[in-house]
């Protein structure tokens, strides 16, 4: 619990015990919850304890005193304060008993607990003690039962560990025949897979010659073939289709040659224009110039290679090997070779390409 819940709680009790202190005799039994015939008696020792002269003097005291009304004299004064005195000694002396007489049976409650107190706590060391000895008693017994079988086991484990060494020897020198016997068969057996493998080896190698021979003779043969095709003439027994082809190639060589002069008169008289004429570089006309010149001789330049190309192809004409791919060198259709001038390539190399 908290400090403060603890303070809390604490707090009543000692104010209790501070009124209790400050209780006159007859409102301190009931805070003690004492029996009701002890308080009776306590009740009969107070009455006992007050001198029966000061009460049956008091009395007439008191009576004088409302009787009269006249003012004392000092002698009287001296009377009245020695009474006053004597009463509040007995009152005093009556608190002093009834004080001691609580601290002696408070004294005596806690006697009697201690006493009830020591005496549990000694049934109870006596209640361990008798326990304690019941527990050694059994743990005596379970002790020796472990020790017994402990020595039984251990004979039984020295027992069985003789069996055992003399089962292992066994087992021993049957598993050292039985590796011998292992050995010499896996040795022959050995001997055996070399032997195979040498077989499997010369078995292989004549066959890997054998392949190798074909491969070297299907390889000579490609050879052989495509060296035919390299210098195959496809079309030299149709004479009447190259001369065609001929035709063909001299009027586009011929029509090439044409474009070729104009494309380059047309660009030198653009070089001329532009010596001549003083172009705005603002409206871009002279780029614009510059860059058709470039162009036409471009065009100038590809037809001349075309020009070239045709020149082979007619001397190819004259030996008779046009038509023949330059890649697979294999025959080229009548169909391209018509529509196109001039050809060197299938459709199927010209696709790849």
């Amino acid at each position: 619990m908290p400090s403060s819940q603890k303070s809390t709680k604490k707090t009543p009790k000692k104010k209790v015990v501070a009124k209790k202190g400050a209780r006159s005799p007859s409102k301190k039994a009931p805070a003690k919850k004492v029996p009701a015939k002890k308080a009776t008696a306590k009740k009969a020792t107070a009455k006992k304890v007050v001198p029966k002269k000061t009460l049956t003097k008091k009395a007439p005291a008191k009576k004088t005193s409302a009787k009269k009304t006249t003012p004392l004299s000092a002698t009287q004064k001296a009377v009245a304060a020695k009474k006053a005195k004597a009463i509040a000694a007995a009152k005093a002396a009556k608190d002093r008993a009834l004080k001691a007489k609580a601290a002696s049976h408070k004294a005596l409650v806690r006697e009697k607990a201690q006493a009830a107190a020591k005496a549990k706590k000694d049934h109870e060391l006596r209640v361990r003690a008798a326990a304690k000895e019941k527990a050694a008693e059994a743990k005596a017994r379970a002790v020796a039962a472990v020790k017994a079988k402990k020595e039984r086991d251990a004979k039984a484990k020295i027992a069985a560990k003789d069996r055992e060494i003399s089962r292992k020897a066994r087992e021993k020198a049957a598993v050292e025949a039985k590796k011998q016997r292992d050995i010499d068969a896996k040795r022959k057996a050995i001997e055996a897979e070399k032997l195979r493998k040498l077989r499997e080896i010369e078995r292989r190698d004549s066959e890997e010659r054998k392949r190798q021979e074909r491969r070297d003779a299907d390889e000579q043969r490609r050879l052989e073939a495509l060296e035919r095709k390299m210098h195959s003439k496809p079309y030299a027994n149709d004479t009447a289709f190259l001369e065609e082809l001929r035709a063909l190639l001299v009027d586009t060589r011929r029509a090439t040659t044409a474009q070729i002069g104009v494309s380059e008169s047309e660009a030198n008289e653009m070089l001329v224009d532009r010596e001549r004429l003083e172009y705005d570089d603002e409206d871009g006309s002279s780029v614009a110039s510059d860059i058709q010149r470039d162009q036409l001789k471009d065009f100038a330049s590809a037809l001349r290679l075309k020009v070239d190309e045709i020149d082979v192809a007619l001397s190819r004409i004259d030996d008779g090997s046009y038509g023949r791919c330059d890649e697979c060198y294999e025959p080229i259709s009548q169909a391209r070779l018509r529509a196109q001038l001039p050809v060197f390539t299938c459709v199927s190399c010209r696709a790849s390409v």
